[in-house]
């Protein structure tokens, strides 16, 4: 049964243009949706139109019979003192109903008892057991610590709340109200890798349906199982996740191309033979007659479009060479915010090439340490030093210009003093063409003000990159546009990000801020995975173990026993080390891709011996 269907949708905020021509699609009860899109191309409309915030010029929308929907970017206005508890709380506003009036009942069944008061009672407590009205504290807490929505925010009142955060509780809510189709707008934009990960983890435990917009194509492969593309106001449908998504969608524009050309080919050997016929036909009635039956024989045969391929940006960051292996040394920086200490005496060497990604829970400090990295904050202790030919670039996580009011192009010509001709050639490397180029920057959206920022960052040689939440405000397209020029970029890179993509592709070396401390890890991100989950089952076996000895014991445990116990925490140790060495050793082959396949198999082989090692240690424990 189908939760969605629209037919033939259409809407216009322009005369000359529909946003969205003529779409259709349905979407089955418990499926969970992608919802793709260059930005602009009428993703966040749909939505509106879907929880009827606005009217469709044409077409029809049917949502299932009794199907609560939600949208996590509509986020309602509350009555004036709300606090963030009270919005949380509102999601079980039909509980509490139910629970005031079976108060009600109990007081009159305690001064007159009756077969009618009773039934009602027991139906509403029926009902009440069946939608959780016991647990609501519990799903409150667990929701709450699950999106990272703290015990201080939630006493904060509503309209006090950032923007981001507003976002969060409302997902919350959302949640909490057990809706039946959750329309969720890029939810990951405000949330950091744990928040995400524990939201992915829910969805996959969701019942309802879910359509989600998002350019976390992490999330994206993790959460969805069917995309619906919006392409000039149209749908394209594909039956799987953005994996699929990006293979199919280049196997369709092969084969469009490919039949495109074949007809092409055709049309032009008809053409010729046509022309022939016409030159060889005069006089001749029959070669004429012929000479024209080709040619309407042409207007059948093409009927092909040319695919579009969208244009890549051509732009490429400029590096200067570096001499020296020092690029940046970190002494004893500490750094503490309203009583608060972000990090302290944190020691840190980057050298000539390495590509470092900062990750963090949201408030850990990481926007704060790149500050004092840039000298636009003070350390409370401590110093940076920078080697002697180092030149910085750097991309904050909020763009801001001088004179947002001046055009595209004035403001690459007048900050950086180019001619214009020059200006327009960089600015379309970035693809700012055509009329583009005579916006007022203020009209810019936040992730064309990001690839402008970016294209002002090649005024220079540079050979330190440093990126704040570089892909947070761009669409899927721009976000790979970025991956593309970064790619040639050999020089030092360090990055603040919670898109696990970008990540994935760029990180050897991972630096966490938690707790206080950064802990340094040379690898890869799923390498480093794979190592704080290692420890982290270490240390719960090892916890586990732990408890279990401070009970009154029994009986000593025997002599060999804890020989046994000892050997392998030494085999464990030793097999870490192992790992350690092969990790060092993928990332000195990293370019080698038989010596990676064969590291990769070695990996394998000692990862699960010491998963065995692991299992006999807490047996042994026990």
């Amino acid at each position: 049964m189908a939760d969605i269907s629209v037919q033939g949708l259409v809407k216009a905020f322009d005369l000359n243009k529909n946003i969205l021509d003529g779409l259709s699609f349905e979407v089955l009860e418990g499926e969970r949706v992608g919802i793709l899109g260059k930005n602009g191309a009428g993703k966040t409309t749909l939505f509106k139109l879907l929880v009827g915030e606005m009217e469709p010029d044409e077409g029809t929308i049917s949502i299932g019979p009794g199907k609560r929907i939600g949208l996590i970017s509509q986020i309602p206005v509350y009555p004036k003192g709300f606090t963030t508890e009270d919005v949380l709380r509102s999601a079980h506003a039909r509980l509490h109903k139910m629970r005031n009036r079976m108060e009600e009942l109990e007081k009159k069944m305690a001064e007159s008892p009756g077969d009618a008061l009773l039934r009602e009672y027991d139906e509403l407590l029926a009902r009440f057991q069946l939608y959780g009205g016991y647990d609501t504290e519990t799903d409150i807490s667990k929701v709450a610590n699950g999106l990272e929505i703290s015990e201080k925010m939630r006493g904060q009142p509503f309209d006090s709340l950032s923007g981001g955060e507003k976002t969060r509780v409302n997902l919350a809510r959302l949640i909490l109200e057990k809706t039946d189709i959750l329309l969720l707008d890029e939810p990951t934009n405000h949330l950091d890798l744990r928040a995400t990960e524990w939201l992915e983890e829910y969805l996959s435990g969701f019942k309802g349906t879910v359509l989600a917009i998002s350019h976390d194509r992490f999330f994206l492969d993790r959460v969805v199982g069917r995309i619906i593309e919006i392409v000039n106001g149209k749908e394209e449908l594909y039956s799987g996740n953005y994996s699929f998504y990006v293979a199919e969608k280049q196997r369709r524009f092969d084969e469009q191309l490919k039949k495109y050309e074949q007809e092409q080919k055709e049309v032009k050997r008809l053409s010729e033979a046509a022309d022939r016929l016409y030159q060889w036909g005069t006089g001749n009635q029959r070669l004429m007659k012929k000479s024209q039956a080709i040619r309407t024989r042409i207007e059948r045969t093409a009927k092909t479009d040319r695919p579009d391929s969208e244009r890549r940006m051509s732009a490429r960051f400029k590096q200067k060479d570096f001499y020296g292996d020092e690029v940046l040394a970190v002494k004893g920086l500490s750094k503490s915010f309203e009583g608060r200490a972000l990090f302290s005496g944190v020691e840190l060497l980057v050298k000539g090439g390495e590509r470092i990604a900062l990750i963090g829970d949201n408030g850990t400090g990481k926007s704060t340490f790149l500050k004092i990295l840039m000298g636009e904050e003070e350390a409370d202790a401590g110093y940076i030093k920078k080697g002697p030919s180092v030149r910085i670039a750097y991309l904050p996580q909020i763009i801001k210009f001088k004179n947002p009011s001046l055009s595209v192009l004035d403001t690459l010509v007048f900050s950086e003093n180019l001619p214009v001709q020059e200006a327009r050639n960089r600015l379309g490397a970035f693809k700012f063409s055509g009329e583009d180029v005579f916006k007022p920057v203020s009209a810019l959206s936040g992730g064309e003000q990001s690839r402008l920022r970016l294209c002002t960052l090649m005024r220079a040689d540079i050979n330190l990159l440093i990126l704040d939440e570089p892909t947070n405000h761009l669409d899927i397209m721009s976000r790979e546009w970025i991956e593309e020029a970064l790619e040639d970029y050999g020089e030092a890179l360090l990055f603040v990000s919670h898109d696990r993509y970008f990540i994935n592709r760029f990180a050897t070396r991972v630096w966490e801020l938690k707790d206080g401390a950064i802990c340094d890890f040379r690898g890869t991100f799923e390498q480093y995975r794979r190592h704080t989950e290692s420890a982290a089952r270490f240390a719960e076996i090892k916890r586990q173990a732990e408890k279990k000895e401070e009970k009154p014991k029994r009986k000593q445990k025997p002599q060999d026993t804890a020989k046994m116990i000892a050997r392998l925490e030494r085999e464990i140790a030793a097999a870490e080390d192992k790992l350690k060495m092969l990790d060092r050793e993928a990332e000195e082959y990293s370019s080698d891709y038989e010596r990676l396949l064969e590291i990769g198999e070695k990996r394998n082989v000692i990862e699960k011996e010491l998963e065995e090692l692991y299992d006999k240690w807490g047996e042994l424990s026990e």
